[in-house]
């Protein structure tokens, strides 16, 4: 998402025959949103005497999260250039032999330029994620469900990601890149998926002993 046009405009474009904004942008914007909501739950913790003990601790998740959000950001911008760029190589002369050579080779390199943008997301929401976590368990318990969305848009944003990641890589002729980059997504999703799945199995327990 470009952060200067109206949230209107951005569907507009996104539900328009273009190409970008696509997935991936749309993806990392996730990751905008999650870490949004994770920053708000941090504020409606921050200054509650029933929180005093771990003020300290929801502040530094409030700064992480503005940083993280930040990456998101870029990421979501670079998401769109790539693709640009793939496109672009597309569309260079293959008239000749020397041209089709230049064409493949830029279009490989934008291609796996492509690929390590949502591979970038995946490892942002596996980092992300940690932070989410101390918020759900230690945040404001009125705020446990905004909290839960974040940590689900977090989710939704590294597996849309790891659908870019996919796609661009299977194009490559490196297939020994490709296998790489896929195999540490792969991982990075396993990780994503337990840490989800303890965060809710927690956080489940903790409202029902508060209530």
């Amino acid at each position: 998402m470009d952060l200067n046009v109206t949230l209107k405009s951005y569907l507009e474009s996104l539900e328009s025959s273009s190409p970008t904004p696509g997935g991936g942008n749309v993806s990392a914007f996730c990751g905008v949103l999650a870490t949004a909501l994770g920053k708000m739950v941090c504020n409606l913790t921050i200054g509650k005497k029933k929180y005093i003990d771990v003020e300290h601790e929801i502040k530094e998740n409030l700064s992480n999260l503005s940083e993280k959000k930040i990456i998101f950001e870029d990421l979501a911008k670079k998401d769109n250039e790539a693709f640009d760029d793939v496109m672009a190589a597309f569309k260079l002369p293959k008239d000749t032999d020397e041209q089709k050579s230049i064409r493949a080779e830029a279009i490989e390199n934008t291609t796996k330029k492509a690929a390590n943008i949502p591979f970038e997301v995946i490892k942002t929401c596996n980092l992300t994620l940690n932070t989410l976590a101390e918020v759900v368990l230690k945040g404001n318990k009125n705020s446990v469900s905004d909290a839960g969305v974040a940590v689900l848009l977090m989710l939704t944003a590294a597996k849309g990601a790891y659908l870019n990641v996919i796609i661009n890589c299977a194009s490559l002729s490196d297939k020994s890149f490709a296998k790489n980059v896929i195999d540490e997504a792969t991982g990075f999703i396993n990780e994503l998926e337990v840490k989800v799945n303890f965060i809710f199995s927690s956080s489940k327990k903790d409202i029902l002993n508060e209530n």
